[in-house]
């Protein structure tokens, strides 16, 4: 949820497909279509190309709703109250660099990419490259970046319509190609999935709802049965209002539910956790941005880690027991001449 990346790279240099009717199956010309008035409907292909880099922060809150076992379902009927506050600090360069800082709940990660290379620093593995391919992270798709939204929606195709909140809107499918699901596997860890569904409206033309599942793999070092780890992430976007002609959403909220099956029969985890975050400034080419604001850090560790490494290894708990909920936790950086920069992440208390 802090930082998690898109399915596939893409270039939002690069402009869409031509519009073609002809030769071209109706769901990836329908889809064409919609991308182009989501385009127009965001300020205008010109306008959005105009835009070098970008800078936004907002604030977050953040909890775990509910943790269910084979034996029982617990749910926080307190999230309201027990929702952490954090903040985040999102810069972003054109081609394809960015950085994140967030903060929730006691823990901070930040993560980034030149370009070339995709790095995050967490609590649990400290400052690492990401396999596979350069991606888009995925906040920005959250109404932030137009452009890198439309582009992401490329080659999607429109799979039919359905109503979000009462918004009538058309739906488009992007499937992670298999190529980049192998760049992104490791070792006994493969990633079998990762789709990607995007809700736009039909009265409005903006993205309204984002939907990814993503289903990973583990295979047994024993010779047993697999493990599974199904991610969804489901995100509503809200409050779009103009800043300097572009429509960017002001405010919105995600739910991403982990689901981990196979092994035993009958024996499964699932922990689901919701996001709120509203987005207090957002500056479009702001003066004195480079690349160097961009570099990696220096203690990366050599070589890249899967991002199944980001899973608990093992379906047990050091007390014996069936795997606990997580929670989050929240903490800011400081920097010495008293700007805030905002780091966080949810961190894993198994």
């Amino acid at each position: 949820m802090g930082a998690a990346l898109a399915p596939v790279h893409v270039c939002a240099a690069e402009p869409l497909p031509h519009l073609s009717i002809k030769d071209t199956p109706i769901e990836t010309s329908s889809a064409q279509y919609i991308l182009q008035q989501y385009l127009a409907a965001s300020g205008g292909q010109k306008l959005l190309s105009s835009v070098r880099n970008s800078y936004a922060m907002g604030k977050v809150r953040m909890v775990a709703t509910e943790c269910e076992t084979a034996g029982r379902v617990v749910k926080n009927r307190m999230a309201a109250r027990c929702a952490e506050p954090g903040r985040f600090v999102l810069w972003q360069m054109a081609p394809e660099m960015w950085y994140i800082e967030l903060a929730v709940g006691g823990s901070k990660v930040h993560a980034g990419c030149n370009g070339k290379l995709v790095w995050r620093h967490t609590p649990w593995l400290g400052a690492h490259s990401a396999k596979g391919p350069v991606r888009p992270l995925r906040r920005s798709l959250q109404g932030l970046d137009p452009l890198t939204t439309a582009s992401m929606f490329a080659g999607a195709r429109c799979i039919g319509e359905r109503k979000v909140n009462g918004d009538d809107c058309f739906i488009l499918k992007l499937c992670a190609d298999p190529e980049t699901l192998r760049a992104r596997s490791e070792g006994l860890a493969e990633i079998i999935r990762h789709v990607l569904f995007g809700y736009f409206s039909q009265k409005t033309g903006l993205l309204v709802h984002l939907e990814d599942s993503h289903l990973t793999r583990i295979q047994s070092t024993t010779g047993g049965d697999a493990v599974y780890w199904e991610t969804t992430i489901n995100s509503f976007i809200e409050d779009y209002r103009p800043v300097e002609g572009i429509m960017i959403a002001h405010a919105g909220r995600s739910a991403v539910t982990l689901f981990r099956f196979g092994e035993v029969a009958m024996s499964h985890t699932k922990t689901r956790m919701e996001e709120a975050w509203s987005i207090e400034e957002v500056a479009f080419n702001v003066p004195g941005l480079s690349m160097d604001c961009f570099i990696p850090p220096t203690d990366i560790k050599s070589g890249s880690i899967s991002e199944t490494m980001e899973l608990p290894q093992s379906g047990k708990s050091k007390a014996g027991g069936l795997l606990p909920c997580h929670g989050a936790k929240v903490a800011a950086l400081e920097k010495a001449d008293d700007n805030v920069a905002w780091s966080g992440a949810l961190q894993r208390d198994w």
